[in-house]
């Protein structure tokens, strides 16, 4: 083993269960300034000129959804919405890919960090991360939680991930060399020849979102926060559509910006940090992001200016995915622990490139489970090859590609807290108006807040309120500090036969998708 000369090995871990012959000689529970600096010395990346490690996770700038798998055994089979996310994977395959594994990381220096996920303690779970690189190890630090006092010998979920280890797809039964796999009975998770750390943070989630509706708790695709009089909001939404931004206002603490439970008596977020998108970041739209930058954290597929060390945010040469992760210490205005009472208020926030939805109408009971099945946003034209006009995106309960259960699962448990907490939803559109994506403009940042603050404040529900043809949607004739032109999509359009056009082609959309879904044309709830 090739030991560092700032650090030696321990040599008393047993990890036997895993398929370690004897115990192993690795790094445990490193400090983020160790971690850092083996990263360094070892060519997993350098630092910037504030001194924070910046890698390239190599080939996969992204998550793989089609080389994620399942392990398909009692556990799972009748429980599993099996499908192009949720891929079957035999337990033989999955033991020989772990053996593998364990004897691939045995000839060289890898790290081990124990941590935990969920913030209320009724539902932690223990994690130990087994990483082949040190910048992972610093991943699992700013992303999950501190382990309890007590570490248990063998920890309720171990997760191996080896960028190195490419399986065989001919003999290992995989796609092509990399994969992700979960085995539900085991509780093990393996992810080899990707280096992008999001597969560690996806697959923990893809876990809880197994186990906790069987004991009653909502797992979230979501950001969270809460007012000073204690109310928390969450807010679901798809990547683009403005999750993290809106959930980062000065005015309330940030529970969460990822992913969290709603039980019967608490919202509680999973993880103990963040994991954002830096394209285009600034310290003046993004100023607690942008702050959370320094020592400690973990760039991923950055930039710097030509000759510098100083990143340069708007350089998507690499990837737009570029990404920070760090612990939620670093918000200044975060909740610690990371825990709040049940949300007052739910926003589904869609970027809509068709330009027909409103930017703020309120949902009804029945509206809100459709909205939450449907998870709706749109691509837009240039961000993909190929895509010359507004693209429908329809993700089940914002999120597909991390539930193993079968949609309805979630939104019969949403709907039970919708109606027992008297909660208000309100679906936000932060795309477009008086157009498509190409015509018209972007709804205003500025007035996207106001709207979330007149909904906090209580101020929409003491106005009237006008509907929406073929959506039903009711909409606000006025909100404080946005013009009420605005409120009315059809009205900011020149063209009033276009926007028919455009708001039938949309509608048609949504009932394919919930066609596909539910095995019915499913009409839009009133």
């Amino acid at each position: 083993m090739n030991i560092p000369n700032f650090l030696y090995p321990i040599t008393h871990l047993d990890l036997c269960y895993l398929g370690f012959s004897k115990p192993a000689d690795c790094f445990y529970q490193l400090s983020p300034e160790v971690l850092t600096q083996y990263a360094v010395e070892y060519g997993e990346g350098s630092l910037t000129d504030q001194q924070v490690l910046s890698v390239d996770t190599g080939k996969f700038t992204g998550r793989s959804p089609k080389d994620r798998f399942l392990v398909k055994d009692e556990t799972t089979s009748e429980l599993v919405w099996w499908n192009d996310v949720n891929i079957p994977f035999t337990k033989d395959a999955f033991d020989r890919l772990r053996l593998q594994m364990a004897d691939y990381l045995s000839r060289r220096p890898f790290f081990v960090r124990d941590a935990a996920v969920c913030a209320d303690p009724a539902y932690r779970l223990s994690l130990r991360i087994i990483t082949e690189t040190a910048y992972q190890s610093l991943f699992a630090y700013n992303l999950f939680m501190e382990p309890d006092q007590e570490i248990r010998p063998v920890p309720e979920w171990t997760i191996i991930a080896a960028p190195g280890f490419r399986a065989d797809p001919e003999e290992d039964h995989t796609r092509q060399a990399n994969f992700s796999i979960i085995d539900f009975s085991q509780k093990m998770i393996l992810i080899g020849g990707t280096g992008y750390t999001g597969e560690i943070k996806k697959a923990v989630f893809s876990v809880l979102n197994f186990l906790l509706p069987q004991v009653g708790v909502l797992p979230m695709h979501c950001a969270a926060n809460v007012g000073k009089d204690g109310n928390s909001a969450i807010f679901f939404g798809l990547s683009g559509t403005g999750k993290t931004t809106l959930s980062a206002d000065p005015e309330r603490k940030l529970i969460g910006d990822d992913e969290h439970g709603w039980s019967e008596e608490a919202l509680f977020n999973f993880e103990g940090g963040c994991y954002a998108k830096t394209v285009n970041l600034s310290a003046e739209h993004e100023p607690q992001i942008f702050a959370a930058i320094r020592p400690g954290a973990l760039l991923e597929n950055v930039r710097c200016y030509p000759q510098t060390r100083t990143v340069n945010f708007n350089d998507i040469s690499v990837t737009e995915n570029t990404r920070v992760s760090y612990p939620t210490q670093f918000i200044a205005n975060a909740v610690q622990p990371s825990i709040g009472r049940p949300p007052k208020h739910i926003f589904f926030l869609t970027a809509d490139a068709f330009g027909v939805l409103p930017p703020v109408s309120r949902l009804s009971n029945a509206q809100a489970r459709y909205y939450f099945l449907s998870g709706y946003t749109a691509k837009i034209a240039g961000t993909e090859f190929g895509i010359n006009e507004p693209q429908a995106t329809f993700s089940a309960c914002f999120g597909k590609a991390f539930i193993p259960l079968h949609p309805t699962c979630y939104a019969e448990l949403l709907e039970e807290r919708i109606e027992k907490g008297g909660v208000q939803v309100w679906l936000i559109n932060t795309g477009w108006t008086g157009g498509p994506y190409g015509t018209g403009e972007r709804i205003s940042l500025c007035f996207t807040r106001a709207i979330i603050n007149a909904v906090m404040n209580g101020q929409l529900n003491q106005v009237s309120y006008n509907t929406l043809p073929l959506f039903n949607l009711m909409f606000p004739n006025h909100c404080p500090g946005v013009p009420d032109q605005l409120l009315n999509p059809a009205e900011n359009w020149d063209d009033r036969d276009a926007y028919r056009f455009q708001a039938s082609k949309l509608l048609r959309l949504f009932k394919a998708n919930a066609k596909l879904n539910s095995g019915s044309h499913a009409e839009l709830p009133i």
